[in-house]
């Protein structure tokens, strides 16, 4: 009996070393390893490192002929740097608002807005905010109080009193190389003005400031109309129209806040025989956009001011790629000086036919 009980101890004892002997020679290393590793897969940001960045890119709506252009440039200026993803708004907030909550659920690295309405940025920007994604506005700019609601918030865009400045100049250099155009001679510029969608920055500084300029220049001025044709083509023709069953004899020239609705204008004028025999009416517009651009060469649009779309895609994808990849949008990141830590300024141009190849 105490053989049989002095082997069974004998054996615990073995075994209890063996066991302490296999769980030595284990690697002790694994399971801290482990833990380490499903620690990083939780809490660790995303990385764009070795990849390129997405962006998510909503525009107002993609029938507008000058956002088209920027559309393509954003497009171009990506291919190298990051993949973006561009929709269409489809001239909605509510489905913007949609199209921002999909990128984000997406985890898109960055995003860059065409904002509806630049009133209602507030709240893409607490989204944003909300998902740590970085937003880029740009061509339509929000209130000053939304861009400081965080620091990963940014505007590209042009200054709409520069433009509607270079569109009265236009007008102004006319009307001294051709007094004949005062066809009352009342020392006064009979107009109509064709505008944009009504609040928006672009639509009324480009009225306001067309219209400074050219008192600036010493020239009086008479409002003959005044309508929105909210950036459209067909509207402004119907807009145009509607002004010379009116006031026909009284309109010495067409002030448009964009190029559309001046190509608009210029079909009604067609209609009622002027840009043939001699019978003309100076018609001005914004954005010097490729039809545009013909019509100048055919010489039916005097004049407009280059809303250079190429930069403003090109500098889009600029900064929100540098956002994305966690860097502060400067000019040795993004190749555009940046205004007040937040803006990028795209200078406007004015061209006419004798300068149009610069717009090209």
């Amino acid at each position: 009996m105490k053989k049989l009980i002095t082997l069974a101890v004998a054996s615990a004892l073995v075994a209890t070393v063996a066991g302490c002997g296999a769980k030595t020679d284990k690697p002790a290393a694994s399971p801290a390893a482990s833990t380490s590793t499903g620690a990083a897969a939780t809490t660790a940001p995303a990385k764009t490192d070795g990849k390129k960045p997405t962006i998510g890119v909503a525009i107002y709506k993609f029938d507008d002929t000058f956002m088209s252009g920027v559309r393509a440039a954003i497009a171009d200026a990506a291919k190298d740097k990051a993949t973006v993803d561009i929709v269409d708004s489809q001239n909605s907030q509510p489905t913007q608002n949609d199209k921002v909550d999909l990128f984000i659920t997406k985890k898109v690295n960055a995003l860059a807005i065409n904002a509806v309405d630049r009133t209602a940025a507030g709240i893409i920007i607490d989204k944003a905010k909300t998902a740590n994604v970085p937003v880029v506005f740009l061509n339509r700019e929000p209130l000053a109080d939304d861009m400081k609601k965080w620091d990963k918030v940014y505007y590209v865009g042009a200054k709409a009193e520069q433009s509607g400045t270079m569109e009265g100049q236009l007008l102004v250099d006319y009307f001294k190389a051709h007094p004949e155009a005062d066809k009352n001679k009342d020392g006064k510029i009979q107009y109509v003005m064709l505008k944009g969608e009504p609040g928006h920055q672009d639509a009324e500084l480009r009225t306001k400031f067309s219209i400074q300029a050219i008192t600036d220049a010493g020239l009086g001025v008479e409002k003959v109309a005044e309508d929105t044709a909210m950036w459209d083509r067909v509207k402004g023709q119907e807009k145009m129209a509607a002004f010379l069953a009116s006031s026909e004899n009284k309109i010495e020239a067409v002030l448009a806040n964009n190029d559309d609705m001046a190509l608009g204008a210029i079909e009604a004028l067609k209609a009622k025989g002027y840009f043939k025999d001699n019978k003309f009416l100076p018609v001005v517009g914004v954005d010097a956009t490729a039809p545009a651009l013909q019509a100048l060469s055919d010489g039916t649009l005097l004049g407009t001011v280059l809303n250079d779309a190429k930069n403003q895609g090109a500098a889009t994808t600029n900064v929100a790629t540098a956002l994305a990849n966690g860097q502060t949008p400067s000019k040795e990141t993004t190749g555009y000086d940046v205004t007040d830590g937040k803006y990028v300024w795209i200078s406007y141009k004015k061209i006419t036919k004798a300068n149009m190849n610069e717009a090209k």
